[in-house]
């Protein structure tokens, strides 16, 4: 007989021991955590934003811009709206402070959005067209956790082409955001 230690983790069942939704707190950590980092950036050279990296989306700016291209792209996912995008990196990337202003106004919606989230809604299927192709399907719930943690992963992707400059990014942690928790967003 195989034990659970013996299954990959992919089949391993996860339970949940709380009722209550991480979502809304989890949303206004990312809000948090991409002001923190959007500061940071604004104390940066421009020249430092839209220098030339190898990377996927080329420079600094454009993967700000790719993460809240994929933002709006999950938001209409959830509207059930056409979103426009034929790309995961935009061939149009617009200036910085045009951008931390609409990821802040988007970020903004996910926490109200999050907050008025009834458990039955966000287990709710939203079937979708991948930008790539084929179709998906996941709960709202789910999709909300997918942005919160696709714009996590390039924040540490971002962090990681800051220390390359050299300067220091910004300390952007969910146990820094619970400890500033009465001074966040």
């Amino acid at each position: 007989m195989v034990g659970n230690a013996d299954r990959p983790r992919a089949l391993l069942k996860i339970t949940v021991t709380s009722t209550a939704s991480p979502l809304p707190m989890l949303t206004r950590y990312t809000a948090w955590a991409n002001d923190v980092l959007y500061q940071a950036l604004a104390e940066l050279p421009e020249a430092e934003l839209l220098k030339k990296q190898r990377i996927v989306f080329g420079s600094l700016l454009r993967t700000l811009n790719h993460v809240y291209a994929m933002d709006l792209v999950w938001k209409a996912h959830l509207e059930g709206k056409p979103h426009g995008f034929v790309s995961r990196n935009p061939g149009i990337c617009p200036p910085f402070a045009e951008l931390r202003e609409a990821q802040t106004t988007l970020d903004d919606w996910y926490v109200r959005y999050a907050d008025a989230l009834s458990e039955t809604a966000g287990a709710e299927i939203v079937d979708f067209e991948f930008i790539g192709g084929g179709r998906g399907s996941m709960s709202r719930g789910d999709i909300i956790m997918h942005v919160i943690n696709h714009t996590t992963y390039h924040r540490g992707h971002i962090g990681d082409m800051i220390y390359q400059i050299p300067a220091h990014p910004p300390t952007t942690d969910l146990p820094v955001y619970l400890r500033n928790a009465g001074r966040a967003r």
